[in-house]
């Protein structure tokens, strides 16, 4: 390994974990870090990158990041919280310490690298310009490494695509050390960490992304209708025009259990993005989407920036600093995700109500991609999933469903979006009931 990937690997964590007992491991152990000092640089002594288990630093750390709190116990094997399966001696790179993002003003691109979480770079590009921005996901502490090498989705996509989409470069560590770019790694390879995971293939140090226009002022709401308010029917009207609205404009419609007096029902969140002025979106709602009722009181007009704060829920005013914060609030989920392939009709939606009113403790969101040609870039400018599943004939394009842990559905190659498939919506139900 070069000198220059040593500088690299000593601001990683690394975490060594293993199945077997800590004293039959103890010559291996010694043995691997013996190799990786060999190669160390003075100026980076890669003894205060690494935490074994007889580190007293270790568990802290570990706990730090586990996801899922079923794992939390003293009995599971800990490789950094994400899998609990491995039998074999691994080792987990955190590249936590690798949060640099670097503009190029000429060419509106920026190279972040893969620790920087979406709030850094959000936060970063709004210093940067008020008129450009990133399409990428609304969880403001996930990790940008692993969020755009699982593809990347977010508000901006309807206009935008996905954040792999928009990302023109990588540089990346492979099983040799050599750190390759795009060009030395070639386009098979390129292709191949945009969506089909990056860690299958080696290390992403970072991606060079392309920045997108946007308006400095946009618009954003949030209304509300509960099953008393009909919202029954507003949803329904909903998945039959939202594939059909511009581009600029992203609606996420969120049904979830409230309590309203003494029973219980259904309100149905619809959390939108406009890329243009209130004055622009309120005749285009009146006429596409009058259902909804919204109301000039509704609109709030605002930058971008502000949005990606209103998307995360927080309120209206918060400073964009918390978008600094990498404290993870402690939430705890299970979601499914799956592209809706037909037009969900009422009664379906009235069972759907009904399921959930009975497990009380879930909510669902479902977002509406576009609808576009063949011709659109979005569309032919294929991009790998993990799992995809392509549904043929006797529809007239091919659909993708996909999932990964943590991460919406994909979109494949080829995909195309009719009408009668909702655009390509997508939906996902989240129970935190599965957690109990």
């Amino acid at each position: 390994m070069g000198a220059s990937c040593l500088h690299i690997l000593s601001v990683f964590s690394m975490f060594l974990v293993f199945s077997v007992p800590w004293a039959a491991a103890d010559l291996r152990v010694d043995t691997f870090l013996q190799c990786l000092s060999y190669r160390e640089h003075p100026s980076y002594p890669i003894s205060g990158a690494i935490y074994t288990p007889d580190n007293s630093s270790f568990s802290d750390v570990l706990y730090s990041y586990i996801r899922n709190r079923r794992f939390m116990t003293s009995t599971t094997p800990k490789p950094l919280g994400q899998s609990y399966v491995s039998n074999n001696p691994f080792v987990i790179l955190d590249l936590f310490n690798l949060r640099s993002i670097t503009f190029d003003d000429a060419t509106e691109t920026a190279w972040v690298q893969a620790g920087a979480t979406l709030g850094e770079l959000y936060h970063a590009i709004a210093e940067k310009s008020k008129t450009l921005a990133f399409p990428a996901g609304v969880c403001l502490t996930l990790g940008t490494g692993g969020h755009f090498s699982g593809g990347g989705y977010g508000n901006l996509m309807r206009k935008y695509g996905l954040s792999v989409d928009n990302i023109v470069d990588a540089h990346l560590v492979d099983v040799g050390g050599r750190i390759l770019d795009r060009n030395s790694m070639g386009e098979d390879l390129f292709w191949a960490i945009r969506g089909g995971g990056g860690a299958s293939f080696g290390v992403i140090l970072q991606w060079k992304i392309k920045l997108v226009p946007i308006p400095e002022v946009v618009t954003y709401f949030k209304v509300g209708r509960t099953l008393e308010e009909g919202a029954t029917d507003v949803v329904h009207r909903w998945i039959k025009v939202a594939h059909k609205l511009p581009e600029e404009l992203f609606i996420r419609a969120q049904p979830q259990v409230v309590q309203v007096g003494d029973q219980k029902t259904v309100n149905v969140s619809f959390i939108a993005l406009f890329l243009g002025s209130a004055q622009e979106l309120k005749p285009l709602m009146e006429r596409d989407f009058p259902e909804l009722g919204l109301k000039p009181e509704d609109l709030k007009e605002t930058s971008w920036i502000e949005t990606t704060l209103l998307f995360a829920d927080f309120p209206s005013g918060t400073p964009t600093t918390v978008l600094l914060n990498r404290t993870r609030t402690p939430i705890y989920f299970k979601f499914k995700s799956d592209y809706v392939r037909k037009n969900i009709k009422k009664e379906d939606l009235t069972l759907i109500w009904k399921k959930m009113i009975e497990l009380e403790k879930v909510f669902v969101q479902v977002e509406s991609i576009w609808e576009k040609n063949e011709s659109d870039s979005r569309v032919c400018n294929s991009i790998p999933t993990q799992i995809r599943s392509q549904i043929q004939n006797p529809v007239p394009s091919d659909l993708v469903r996909g999932w990964r842990r943590g991460q919406q559905p994909l979109r494949g190659p080829g995909l195309t979006y009719k009408p009668e498939f909702m655009g390509g919506s997508t939906s996902r139900t989240i129970s935190e009931d599965w957690l109990e």
